[in-house]
């Protein structure tokens, strides 16, 4: 996603009231790596993990740089074959999520490097001031964030509806820009969603690899109080690491989480200004030419989703 925001710090050391659910989280997700290295012994090539890479993260909030303006945005989300990726379905009759309310966050509009007055203005995001919203970044071939994320979304919108979910994306390349990363938190807040994932893609440097999921941290100040998600959340995320390991195969980063998959942070609008369960998804990253070679595959997209999916599913069923 890569917002030109703060250097990346490691989460703060968790208080003794979190440690069971911090240790649940952690099983499930250490759980779904133990079976990733079996893959991996069998005669599976690496695909990301190992030792801790040089260099910072710029996920979730910085426009990292990208080598050219992106392209005019993309009508409907393709895959790679160019066949059109699923378009909404109506919200099966029944199916175990029926009832449940989930939000999809796309990162980044694609019409957004058209706007760029409108998404620098600031907003309150209770810690500070922030960036209504940026361009996202993009595979050296030009493939942008906001392409991926779209994508990305509308195959989970597919999934999580034929399970009789309501789906609602908080952009659907419907608007000139945004929305703004505090109105992206107030439609989950007012769905009064179950469950809420924001997609990404990470512009971080060559050589770092893999996935990792971002939990919110807890904090209290102005309009923002997480104290009562920052639990279910860690619940959701952790669902949602073992399961995106499972369905891809792709191993958690390793330049951030050490290893874990899962990162704390405190400085992102769209989980601070949250009152519902929300984690964003970093789906690799987009300046490595090997993570680049899966996030412009429509096949291993559609794996993205399916995990992502059975992970929001594991998490609503309990």
């Amino acid at each position: 996603m890569s917002y030109a925001g703060p250097e990346f710090e490691p989460p703060p050391t968790r208080r003794p009231r979190r440690r069971l659910i911090a240790v649940v989280g952690g099983a499930l997700v250490v759980g779904a790596l133990a079976g990733w290295l079996m893959v991996q012994g069998a005669g599976r090539g690496p695909d990301g993990g190992g030792s801790k890479a040089s260099g910072t993260a710029t996920s979730a909030g910085t426009a990292s740089p990208s080598p050219s303006a992106p392209s005019p945005s993309p009508s409907p989300s393709r895959s790679d074959d160019g066949k059109p990726a699923p378009a909404p379905t109506t919200a099966a009759p029944s199916g175990p999520l029926k009832g449940r309310v989930v939000v999809i966050d796309p990162g980044h509009n694609p019409e957004n490097f058209r706007h760029t007055a409108d998404i620098n203005k600031k907003v309150d995001i209770g810690t500070g001031w922030k960036e209504c919203d940026t361009t996202g970044t993009s595979t050296d071939d030009g493939y942008t964030e906001a392409e991926f994320t779209l994508d990305v979304a509308h195959r989970l919108r597919a999934l999580l509806e034929k399970q009789g979910a309501t789906v609602k994306l908080t952009q659907d390349a419907d608007r000139p820009f945004g929305p703004c990363i505090d109105e992206r938190a107030r439609i989950g807040n007012e769905a009064k969603a179950d469950a809420v994932v924001s997609i990404h893609a990470d512009g971080s440097g060559a050589g770092n690899r893999g996935f990792h999921v971002i939990l919110p941290g807890e904090v209290r100040a102005g309009a923002a109080d997480t104290r009562a998600i920052v639990g279910p959340s860690r619940e959701l995320g952790a669902s949602i690491a073992g399961n995106f390991v499972r369905a891809t195969g792709s191993a958690p980063s390793n330049y951030v989480g050490d290893g874990t998959g899962l990162v704390t942070r405190e400085d992102l609008g769209g989980l601070n200004l949250s009152t519902v369960p929300k984690v964003f998804i970093e789906c690799g990253n987009m300046r490595d030419s090997k993570d680049a070679a899966l996030l412009t595959s429509g096949a291993w997209r559609q794996k993205a989703a399916r995990g992502i999916s059975d992970g929001i599913v594991s998490f609503l069923r309990g």
